[in-house]
């Protein structure tokens, strides 16, 4: 009886609300004759989709509407939430439809009713949602609507940006669609690089070598043996204890540790030969995890060295992440990184299952400009294109360069890969920055013409704002880009919140300038300067610079430069220390310097970087001087015997990229340069450890009873990779520059 009674409850909705004509008005000087229904059995999701519509809708126009399930509605008309109409809709589509007089706002899971929702705010109502906090909500007494019949189905139905703003923030992860976590139903512990999570080397290498890689003849704990039948038994019984552990999850991560120094034994080689990769030993290890847990999937990496497809399928249960490490992020992969793009379409013939693992920062600067913004699109099309329904955009999590636009602008187009992407553009730019937005698009717009102008440029994930002093980021171009931003901040000079978000928009170029000041490339831009009194001084740009960024980084929560760990307030203790460097007397100023041994690489090979008053940083590439496997040893020569007391050499440490402190630095003496005397040995004062401090510098200072010198010596002992870093068997480096003496 209750049914017959809907059905012809309905029949008179449908029939009163066809007489109103095509359009369809919601809202009318703040009232309604609309309410809001939910189908009866609707789950707790649908129904909060249905209190979101109502609240947005109440913002828009004032209006209340009553939310009600499907058996207790009235003659009023309809905005259906759900799929009240039992269409046949995938799993991920949203379907937004206007017929005769009603609304129905339907999904193929709870999930796509929500992303319906937010569709029709935005695409119909002109809502927008910038960053957390920052939205553009339209008000509006009357509510018309024109016919809808909009339908769309998402290629990418996992959508992730690495970004905090998303993960510490949910509702705005809900408006852009993205994930909330950066591996959803992954087992918490077993995210990637799993293999010395699931064998340890401190529980088993020392009495069972033989289940780790063997590298030139040699047994390491850097990858594991994976032909060996007692690894494979005690991985799978780590599985099995984690998604015990974890039963709520339905993935586990079997994959590589971060290095390269896979298994070449007889057993492994061969199966390696066979399948023309690397990765044929991996996917025959992990398809046998995977037949142990046929109702979970097993992810293992495509990465570098198992980046390659092999001959051999992965199974159904197992999910392959293919990443783009290594690429040249100044234009798109297609374009410049053509041997992952082969081997994402050799992938997709070997199965369906894929997820992409991109990467759209700078990982050694995070908040460096990186001018890539324009390949994102591109990149996105390209795995969509090749079905991976799985996209992990890998950006710093913390705040970089351009944060919040990035982390938009990334997840509308995981959302609709298709789109306008100068429409999004200029959308965010002046949605976010408002008077200022033109001169932010202006400044985006500037370098990356410039990047796009330098076919030889390689954009690194891994690179320095120094690599690019020549390039987008030369004297010139950092002048104009600092113009551009000072133009942006008069432009909102009035609204404090906004001038704040300008100033962390600039924070790319200021850290830009800083750098290039470090170095000394021009006399505008140098640690010192002379005043009009002929005095060396403190460049007064620099130390307003330094001011400025530094209070900026710290106002907004700012607290890492690069992945390694290496802190705002580090950076700002460092770069007073370089100051004070550049301060002090040095006797060594510009005094040639000859190398012993070979240097390798950085800064050119040229020994002269020792003494040219620039500076490095916390990157190698930033003035450092490289030494691969052999010690360093080099000769001051001060042009004339002088009486001195005291040398000071700074080391840099990053430790994930084999970048170690020498063991020891001796200083010695000479007058002919041919017999010296040693003036003094500085053992390191952190020997290296599994705990040590990953990115840091350490002046080897020393202090002596005042010698009549003219050469001074110096060796920095490299040391040998331990057995238990990721590097183990490759040669380590030791990083030095500016040599202080007086």
């Amino acid at each position: 009886m209750k049914k017959s009674v809907l059905v012809i409850l309905l029949a008179i909705g449908f029939l009163v609300s066809s007489c109103s004509g095509n359009q369809i008005k919601i809202a009318e000087n703040g009232k309604t004759d609309y309410e809001i229904v939910y189908m009866g059995n609707a789950t707790k999701s649908q129904h909060m989709s249905a209190e979101l519509l109502g609240d947005y809708l109440n913002k828009i126009s004032g209006i209340e509407l009553d939310i009600v399930d499907e058996s207790s509605q009235t003659l009023k008309k309809k905005i259906y939430i759900g799929n009240i109409k039992e269409d046949n809709l995938q799993p991920d589509e949203v379907r937004i439809k206007t017929e005769k007089g009603n609304l129905f706002i339907s999904g193929g899971s709870d999930n796509a009713v929500q992303n319906a929702v937010y569709e029709f705010l935005e695409r119909y109502l002109d809502c927008k949602w910038y960053a957390p906090g920052v939205e553009e909500i339209p008000h509006h007494k009357t509510i018309n609507l024109n016919p809808i019949d909009y339908s769309y189905t998402p290629e990418i139905t996992t959508r992730t940006v690495h970004s905090k703003l998303f993960y510490e923030n949910h509702e705005f992860a809900d408006q852009q669609k993205v994930t909330y976590e950066a591996f959803p139903n992954y087992v918490p512990a077993a995210r990637v690089h799993t293999f010395h999570r699931f064998m340890p080397e401190e529980v088993f290498y020392e009495a069972h070598p033989e289940y780790y890689a063997l590298r030139n003849g040699k047994r390491l704990p850097t990858q594991l043996c994976l032909t060996n039948e007692k690894v494979l038994e005690i991985v799978k019984d780590s599985v099995a204890s984690h998604f015990k552990r974890n039963p709520q999850t339905s993935v586990i991560s079997v994959s590589q540790d971060d290095n390269q120094q896979h298994c070449q034994c007889d057993n492994c080689r061969k199966i390696d030969d066979e399948e023309g990769s690397p990765a044929g030993t991996m996917i025959h290890f992990v398809n046998k995890v995977a037949e142990a847990f046929p109702e979970k999937t097993i992810s293992t990496l495509a990465y570098q060295y198992t980046r390659k497809p092999p001959k051999v399928h992965p199974a159904a249960n197992v999910l392959i992440t293919l990443c783009s490490i290594e690429c040249d992020r100044s234009a798109p992969i297609a374009e410049k990184c053509t041997d992952f793009a082969d081997d994402l379409i050799g992938w997709g013939k070997l199965t369906n299952n894929i997820r992409i693992w991109d990467y759209t920062t700078q990982f050694t600067n995070f908040l460096a400009p990186f001018p890539n913004i324009f390949t994102l699109q591109p990149n996105i099309q390209l795995f969509r294109d090749n079905n991976a329904k799985w996209v992990f955009e890998q950006h710093s999590h913390n705040p970089s360069e351009l944060f919040e636009l990035r982390s938009y602008i990334t997840a509308k187009l995981l959302w609709n890969p298709n789109q306008d992407f100068d429409a999004l553009l200029k959308e965010f730019t002046e949605g976010y920055y408002q008077e200022a937005g033109p001169y932010i698009e202006k400044y985006i717009r500037l370098i990356h013409s410039k990047i796009q102008g330098d076919n030889d440029f390689f954009l690194f994930l891994y690179g320095d704002p120094s690599e690019a002093f020549s390039s987008y980021l030369s004297p010139e171009l950092l002048k104009e880009y600092s113009n551009i931003f000072d133009e942006a901040e008069k432009a909102v000079s009035e609204k404090e919140e906004v001038i704040n978000r300008v100033k962390m928009a600039r924070l790319g170029v200021d850290y830009a300038i800083l750098e290039a000041s470090r170095k000394n490339i021009t006399k505008s831009y140098s640690l010192m300067t002379v005043d009009d009194n002929s005095k060396e001084v403190i460049n007064p740009m620099v130390a307003t610079l330094l001011d400025s960024f530094i209070n900026t980084a710290r106002k907004n929560d700012i607290t890492l430069m690069n992945e390694m760990g290496f802190t705002i307030n580090e950076y700002a203790t460092n770069y007073m220390s370089a100051l004070k460097i550049a301060q002090k007397p040095n006797k060594a100023k510009g005094k040639k310097v000859v190398t012993l041994t070979k240097p390798k690489k950085y800064a050119n090979e040229d020994p002269m970087v020792l003494t040219d008053s620039a500076l490095g940083g916390s990157s190698f590439y930033a003035n450092w001087l490289g030494y691969e496997g052999n010690d360093m040893e080099v000769v001051v020569d001060l042009g004339k015997i002088q009486n001195i007391s005291s040398i000071s050499m700074a080391f840099l440490q990053v430790t994930n990229h084999v970048v170690f402190f020498p063991s020891s630095v001796t200083y010695l003496g000479s007058s002919d340069n041919t017999n010296f005397i040693e003036l003094g040995n500085l053992k390191n004062p952190s020997p290296l450890n599994k705990k040590s401090k990953v990115n840091d510098i350490n002046y080897f200072d020393l202090k002596f009873e005042p010698q009549n010198i003219r050469y001074v010596k110096v060796v920095a002992k490299n040391q040998e990779t331990p057995y238990w870093h990721h590097a183990a068997g490759l040669p380590s480096w030791v990083f030095a520059d500016e040599i202080i003496i007086n």
